[in-house]
C-alpha cells in the first residue's frame, strides 16, 4: 500500500508505518491546494493521511481513486499522532478507494 502524508502530518509519521510512504514535501507538491493535490497524487498513491478534517466537505471523494485517513488529535504534534498509529493500521486493513475514515482517540 503506497500512503502519502499531506504536509500537515509530521514526517517522521512514515516511520511508524509498516507501508511504502512517501510525503507532501519529498513530491514538492506543498503547498497546493486540497483539489490540486488530490489530482496529483490520486494515481500514484492508495491513501491520503491528513490532518484537514474540512477535507471531506470540500472535495467530492466518491469518484477518487484514493482513500483518506484523517487524523484527528490533541495537536499536529508527533506525540499525539503516533497514538493513532494502531488505529490507522487497523483503518489500512480494509480501506477502498474513494472512502474516507477518521481516526481519533
Amino acid at each position: 500500500m503506497n500512503i502519502i502524508l499531506d504536509e500537515c502530518v509530521p514526517r517522521r509519521l512514515a516511520s511508524d508505518l509498516p507501508h511504502e510512504v512517501t510525503t507532501v514535501h519529498q513530491l514538492k507538491l506543498s503547498g497546493l491546494d486540497n483539489g490540486a493535490l488530490l489530482k496529483a497524487i490520486e494515481n500514484n498513491f492508495d491513501v491520503l493521511m491528513t490532518v484537514d478534517q474540512n477535507l471531506q466537505y470540500q472535495q467530492n471523494l466518491t469518484v477518487s481513486n484514493i482513500a483518506i485517513l484523517v487524523l484527528v488529535a490533541p495537536s499536529n504534534r508527533y506525540d499525539d499522532l503516533k497514538r493513532l498509529i494502531p488505529s490507522c493500521l487497523s483503518a489500512l486493513d480494509n480501506i477502498t478507494p474513494g472512502q474516507i475514515k477518521i481516526i481519533e482517540h
